[in-house]
């Protein structure tokens, strides 16, 4: 079939993932080629000291995307979106939703960006011997309980903003094991939430005489490949405002930017990994067993078919080297010269590889929020050099492209390094590689590992996630996700390669002492409210 003839059959495939600054439709064909895309710009609001999107919000950029995606199918086919094949839902990970008796939310949505948790987090760590970062959902829950919120004890259900839709999709309440695994940890041999981790929660609260146990307001497990009910016609009412979309087709399980990352970049099975670079950051590594200790810098998450993953995630990326880049358009603005962002990025990015290893002593934290794997609670974003720094172009862009991934080498040496973990390949995929060649090499010399990186890179998790509900569907030989993955999606694609420079990566190493000697300096600015 022509992609015109695919989706006046139906037979189109639709995924949407929400990312921090876009939300984002893709539209695959059944050989799971993109053939149609849609997006919706969007930014979280501080709200009372909270990182939140409101519902309206939520809804709007929901229905503002697929508006999008349903005008560029038009303009390019001159077809409507009548029916689906199947679709999937995908967000950012952790964070909290949680609603009562009417199904109504009963707090602003408290988004993975929030530092406040820390208390909570602390407190789970040491009950469940098992690192509980700041940003998942059961530390929000509980750090809600210990301020003696009003709203906990009306809870009815919780979860995560990809769960959310789901269920207002297709009225289930579920969640992929990858998503559902950033909520509370689960265990790897049964797929659920870990049982004892569930009975040491519920017995620290009972003194509350909450009318709740946790485990009947979490949302059920399901793994990919499970079918996870189907469009009603309220949410495809909901979902395409212009009414043409009907109800029926079936959606895979709900999951987080991770699993849809993983999924993206054939990195489902043991051995091999992925780092998703935007907004925010993190790293994925399939582990062949369990790490020997915990640690707070990683965190224990699950593929989406429920195998054991070391995650490194860093709440802050190219946020801050976007807004470098935008002077440098203000710049050639003022100027009357017409800008190409594309460009831009190209000519700053590839002249940063002029500068030196190290980047001469030109040292940059990208903290626009707060990064709990260095302990910092809030960002202070900074560019510090002494008086003898090799300042120049080079060494300034050099060294905002490094600190898009300072954190997430110092959580990889860990696993590299103590745990001596093993990795066959690592894909990179997100706004950062959409240079060809820069973020890649950049990455390489931080992680001082092959990285790969393929044409499909820049689709993302949009990708991802419709290559699960593809995979519901369209798996007649019932393989197992990273069998189909191989075999059916990718076919023996491993992308391009970059390995890593002795320079660079020596250049890295000095720049990692110097960032971590450093954080004094962002330490003190947050600490005196500079």
């Amino acid at each position: 079939m022509t992609a015109k003839e695919t989706i006046a059959a139906g037979k189109a495939i639709l995924g949407i993932e929400f990312g921090s600054t876009r939300i984002k439709a893709v539209l695959i064909d059944q050989d799971n080629k993109p053939i149609a895309q849609g997006s919706h710009e969007w930014e979280n609001q501080l709200v009372d000291g909270l990182w939140t999107y409101s519902i309206d919000r939520i809804w709007y950029g929901l229905q503002d995307c697929y508006a999008d995606l349903r005008k560029n199918v038009n303009a390019e086919y001159d077809v409507e979106i009548e029916n689906l094949a199947a679709i999937g839902i995908s967000a950012m990970m952790h964070g909290y939703m949680a609603f009562g008796h009417d199904d109504k939310i009963l707090v602003p949505f408290r988004t993975w960006r929030n530092t406040n948790t820390g208390a909570a987090a602390a407190e789970l760590s040491k009950l469940f011997n098992y690192n509980i970062p700041l940003r998942w959902s059961i530390s929000h829950l509980y750090q809600c309980i210990l301020n003696g919120d009003e709203h906990v004890k009306d809870i009815t259900y919780f979860t995560t903003l990809a769960g959310y839709i789901h269920w207002r999709l297709t009225g289930k309440k579920v969640l992929g094991v990858g998503d559902a695994s950033g909520m509370i940890p689960v265990d790897p041999e049964t797929k659920q939430y870990n049982a004892e981790m569930v009975r040491k929660f519920d017995e620290l609260v009972a003194p509350k005489g909450y009318d709740w146990k946790l485990g009947d307001i979490l949302p059920e497990i399901l793994l990919a490949g499970d079918n996870a009910g189907v469009l009603t016609e309220h949410g495809a009412e909901r979902l395409d405002i212009s009414g043409h979309l009907k109800s029926g087709c079936p959606l895979c399980p709900p999951e987080g930017d991770a699993g849809t990352g993983m999924v993206a970049t054939n990195a489902v099975k043991q051995r091999t990994g992925n780092v998703s670079a935007g907004t925010s950051s993190f790293s994925m590594i399939v582990l062949e067993k369990d790490l020997s200790k915990p640690n707070e810098m990683i965190d224990m998450v699950t593929t989406p078919d429920g195998s054991l993953v070391a995650m490194v995630h860093c709440n802050n990326c190219t946020s801050d080297i976007n807004a470098w880049v935008k002077l440098f358009k203000e710049y050639q603005e003022l100027l009357g010269i017409p800008v190409d962002m594309n460009e831009v990025y190209g000519k700053l990015y590839n002249n940063a590889l002029n500068g030196d290893p190290d980047c001469g002593g030109v040292l940059a934290y990208n903290y626009i929020s707060g990064e709990p794997v260095t302990g910092l609670q809030e960002g202070r974003p900074l560019v510090v050099r002494s008086a003898n720094s090799k300042f120049n172009l080079a060494n300034f862009i050099r060294t905002n492209l490094y600190a898009t991934v300072a954190v997430l080498k110092l959580g990889n040496d860990v696993l590299f390094k103590e745990e001596k973990v093993k990795v066959d390949r690592i894909t990179g995929h997100g706004g950062l590689f959409k240079t060809p060649g820069v973020g890649q090499r950049v990455l390489a010399a931080a992680l001082n590992s092959p990285i790969s990186v393929m044409e499909t890179a820049g689709e993302g998790g949009a990708w991802g996630i419709a290559l699960l509900a593809g995979y519901v569907i369209n798996n007649p030989k019932g393989l197992d996700l990273a069998d189909y993955l191989d075999k059916v999606v990718f076919a023996g694609n491993t992308g391009v390669e970059i390995n890593p420079t002795p320079e660079d990566v020596d250049g890295f190493n000095k720049y990692i002492e110097m960032y971590k000697a450093g954080l004094a300096i962002e330490q003190a600015a947050v600490a005196n409210k500079a």
